[in-house]
C-alpha cells in the first residue's frame, strides 16, 4: 500500500509580490556613460524607487508634496507667497511715489 505523500505548494501571485515590493521597497540604479576616446559626452544617473506613499514618507522621501504641478497645496502655498511679494512691491511702489 504506498503511502499518502502530500505536498504544499507555495503559490505566489503577482499581487503579493506587488504588496512585498511597496512594503519594503525596491531601487533599481544604473548609469549610462558614452565616451569617445576616454572623453566624456555624456552620463546618465537613473535612479529608481518602487514603493508605497507610506514607505515613502517612512524613508523621508516627499517630494511629491511640495511640487507645486503635483500637488494642490504646495501649490495654493506658492501662490500666497507669491500673492504676499507682491503686495509688498505694490506698497513699496506707492509709498515711493508718494514721496
Amino acid at each position: 500500500m504506498p503511502e499518502n505523500i502530500s505536498h504544499s505548494v507555495n503559490s505566489t501571485n503577482l499581487a503579493d509580490i506587488l504588496e512585498r515590493v511597496l512594503d519594503k521597497g525596491i531601487v533599481i540604479a544604473g548609469d549610462i556613460k558614452i565616451q569617445i576616446a576616454d572623453i566624456d559626452l555624456l552620463t546618465i544617473k537613473i535612479r529608481l524607487l518602487v514603493a508605497s506613499v507610506d514607505k515613502a514618507k517612512e524613508i523621508g522621501i516627499n517630494w511629491w508634496q511640495e511640487d507645486t504641478f503635483l500637488s494642490s497645496t504646495a501649490h495654493e502655498s506658492e501662490l500666497k507667497l507669491q500673492n504676499k511679494e507682491l503686495l509688498e512691491r505694490i506698497e513699496k511702489l506707492e509709498a515711493a511715489n508718494k514721496s
